[in-house]
């Protein structure tokens, strides 16, 4: 989920809820086949994949189930499925704008579902590029400020990643958001590894240009309807581009 920039590390303590369900794990499991099959099998020549794996190792999915994906992916063993990624745009309450984006290998079980989720909660489609224009791609890092040689601060981030590439790092409070460009993410990752500094995830997501100011009303039902997309099977990943203040998104995840 990403709306405010703090609130992006959410999804790090709603993964434990949903790890439970299975449903993280399928996620991540699904990625890494798409990235082998894709990329090939190799993570050192698959960047994509390394992400992917590393990802699913943050969030202890066993080596066995990631050795498994990659195998399939990489056609080194049997039983994988050939999944499509499909972008899906609507409207959320409060004029909130959404991207979808899926993985799935049936497309209209996909539509199905992402259709129900959004007319329950409150959410309307909409026609192919009426929404994407507002978002742009984008390389997300998160990186913790507690590091294993120590507390780490923006500055010391800044040095390692301003000559790779990065556009801004922004402070989440107990953890560094750094952007770049969707093609320098590779290059700004490994600058953070090379200065010794782990990461919490590395994605290329979408971020959105205008932001759409919501209550605690609004942001309530803004985020009930992204956890009901989220909970879909081929649902992948939900951006949205609403904003509310740390005290509102506090009330709505307590």
């Amino acid at each position: 989920m990403s709306g405010h920039s703090k609130w992006a590390t959410t999804k790090h303590k709603k993964a434990v809820i949903d790890a439970k369900r299975g449903k993280l794990f399928a996620k991540l499991i699904k990625n890494i086949e798409v990235a082998a099959r894709v990329g090939g099998a190799d993570p050192d020549g698959n960047p994509t994949l390394y992400d992917a794996i590393q990802k699913a190792k943050k969030q202890s999915v066993p080596n066995k189930n990631i050795d498994s994906a990659v195998k399939r992916g990489g056609g080194l063993e049997g039983g994988g499925v050939d999944y499509t990624t499909i972008m899906y745009e609507g409207y959320g309450p409060n004029g909130v704008a959404l991207l979808i984006e899926c993985l799935t290998d049936n497309k209209n079980r996909a539509a199905m579902e992402v259709r129900t989720a959004m007319t329950r909660n409150g959410g309307t489609m909409a026609d192919p590029g009426s929404v994407s224009y507002m978002f742009s791609r984008k390389g997300v890092i998160i990186v913790s400020a507690a590091q294993e040689s120590g507390p780490t601060t923006e500055d010391d981030i800044l040095m390692a990643v301003l000559d790779a590439g990065a556009e801004e790092v922004n402070d989440l409070d107990g953890s560094f958001e750094v952007l770049c460009e969707a093609g320098d993410l590779v290059a700004v990752r490994t600058a953070l590894q090379e200065a010794g500094l782990d990461y919490e995830s590395a994605d290329a997501s979408f971020v959105p240009s205008v932001n759409v100011e919501v209550d605690l009303e609004g942001a309530t039902k803004v985020v009930k309807l992204i956890d009901a997309l989220e909970d879909c099977d081929d649902v992948q990943n939900v951006f949205a581009n609403y904003d509310a203040s740390d005290e509102v998104m506090e009330q709505v995840h307590a």
